[in-house]
């Protein structure tokens, strides 16, 4: 079974999946990038803003089906210069200070909005 998870925490989706999906224990969540989940434009500022606005929009995905950072087992960062990897990982290491989970991180020549990162997580559901 599968279950396709929907919040107002964070941005809606902009095209055809779902913001999230329950499946065989865990939920996949969609990549999330700096949208504004009220007014679904994206925050203006660098990767820093923009991070931490993707962090935003995972935690309101998450505490809405009861989890957390700390339930999240797998992560990939779409970033569009690696160039702004550290600032990338300043903001990323305050969601998860302990207990990272794994992760892969590309370099993509673009990305929706043309959003500067976008970060999708497997979520291990309690």
């Amino acid at each position: 079974m599968k279950e396709i998870i929907c919040t107002d925490k964070a941005p809606a989706a902009i095209g055809p999946y779902s913001q999230g999906v329950k499946a065989g224990g865990f939920l996949f969540l969609s990549g999330q990038i700096a949208l504004d989940p009220k007014t679904m434009t994206v925050v203006p500022g660098d990767v820093v803003a923009q991070t931490e606005q993707v962090m935003k929009n995972m935690k309101g995905a998450l505490e809405s089906q009861g989890l957390d950072f700390d339930d999240v087992v797998k992560t990939t960062v779409f970033i569009k210069d690696m160039n702004d990897f550290g600032a990338l990982n300043e903001v990323y290491g305050k969601y998860f200070p302990n207990n990272a989970p794994a992760r892969s991180c590309v370099e993509v020549a673009r990305l929706p909005k043309d959003v500067l990162i976008e970060i999708e997580a497997i979520v291990l559901l309690k």
